[in-house]
């Protein structure tokens, strides 16, 4: 799947590393935790930061040369106690990075690529976040704006960063970002569960924040995709190219020797922690592309899949489940994906890394571990 990261300049780098989901922090470019203020308190040394949260900010950079230490602080604090962000929520965040180039001087890098521009947030789960830079946000209400503040680069990682074809910036990297919402362990969408499928389509009952219970009745499944909408979501359509936010449930029509309809798949055994893809581009299996678009954010979803929009009647070996399948999903949210960069625009790649896939039959052997688990409707 693809998931955005903070598109910060290294050591921004740090981040682009945990968040993208492949990759991790080298040692040598571990810092201490940054420094933080008491909470009526805000270090000097931070940029001014003002506008309105979730709107391109504007910045005025202190008259004093860039600290020589990182720096992190609040500097608007959002409202209500209900939306605390946890350190193991997934966290929607709008974005911008600015260069302090000396005392009172400092300009947005990328400005094209600031979330405030583009209309594509983060999606930032804090988990896969190194701890200084996550410690600020959690605990605060959404809404709230955290600042981070990071000194020029060390030679020696300059060096790295260009080598990795990374644009490193002559003085302090800022990045100001405003946390939008989240989606904790167990979220579900709101409403209640007005239908619950029956007939001769499966059962679904689901309580609170629990993984739902689907029973699948003895008959054949239909032939086509179908999309019942238990829950009739508020929010905007899903559209094509978006990345989507959601819980999951999925269990094979045909039972198994034992007469059972095993789940295959779900968030909620991964401690109901919400899955995020992008929708539309193939990212998914095709009954996922097609049921979910043009359904409304906030609706709950019963989708029977057939063979040949999901994984076919045949076992590939490859741990997936066959025939028709049904899925229980909640659409928590849509956001918009970034743009991708042009491929003239890209690092060149390093010598020897081999320019594409061999031609010729692939031995299953050789994707162990880059297929998806059991029966995750998604690639990564």
């Amino acid at each position: 799947m693809h998931r955005r990261a903070v598109a910060l300049a290294v050591p921004a780098t740090a981040i682009a590393l945990t968040v993208s989901s492949c990759g991790s922090i080298p040692e040598d470019w571990r810092t201490p935790a940054f420094l933080q203020m008491g909470e009526d308190e805000t270090d000097e040394r931070l940029p001014a930061v003002s506008g309105e949260i979730g709107e391109k900010p504007e910045v005025t950079f202190p008259d004093m040369e860039p600290p020589d230490e990182e720096v992190s602080g609040v500097v608007h604090e959002g409202e209500g106690e209900d939306g605390l962000v946890r350190n193991d929520d997934l966290v929607v965040a709008n974005f911008a990075q600015y260069e302090w180039s000396a005392a009172g001087e400092g300009e947005e890098l990328d400005p094209d690529q600031a979330s405030y521009e583009t209309g594509a947030p983060d999606l930032i789960r804090m988990e896969e976040m190194p701890d200084e830079l996550a410690s600020p946000m959690v605990n605060q209400p959404v809404g709230s704006r955290v600042v981070y503040v990071m000194p020029p680069l060390s030679e020696e990682e300059r060096t790295q960063a260009e080598s990795m074809g990374q644009e490193v910036p002559e003085g302090a990297t800022v990045l100001v970002l405003d946390l939008m919402d989240r989606f904790g362990a167990g979220a579900v969408v709101p409403g209640e569960q007005t239908e619950d499928g029956g007939d001769d389509l499966p059962t679904v009952v689901q309580e609170g924040h629990s993984e739902p219970e689907i029973d699948v009745p003895e008959t054949d499944p239909p032939e086509d995709l179908t999309v019942e909408p238990l829950i009739e979501g508020e929010g905007d359509e899903v559209e094509e190219g978006q990345q989507v936010i959601v819980q999951y449930t999925g269990v094979p029509w045909e039972p198994d020797e034992e007469g059972r309809n095993e789940v295959f798949d779900s968030t909620w055994s991964q401690g109901g922690t919400p899955f995020d893809v992008n929708i539309g581009g193939g990212a998914v299996i095709e009954g996922w592309d097609e049921g979910m678009v043009g359904e409304k954010v906030g609706s709950r979803l019963l989708m029977v899949v057939p063979p040949d929009l999901a994984y076919g009647d045949e076992d590939t070996g490859m741990g997936t489940p066959t025939g028709t399948l049904v899925f229980v999903v909640d659409i928590l949210d849509a956001v918009e994906n970034p743009p991708q960069p042009d491929p003239e625009d890209m690092p060149e790649q390093p010598e020897g890394m081999p320019e594409g896939m061999p031609e010729g039959e692939i031995d299953p052997e050789d994707l162990e571990g880059l297929m998806p688990e059991e029966g995750d409707p998604g690639q990564e």
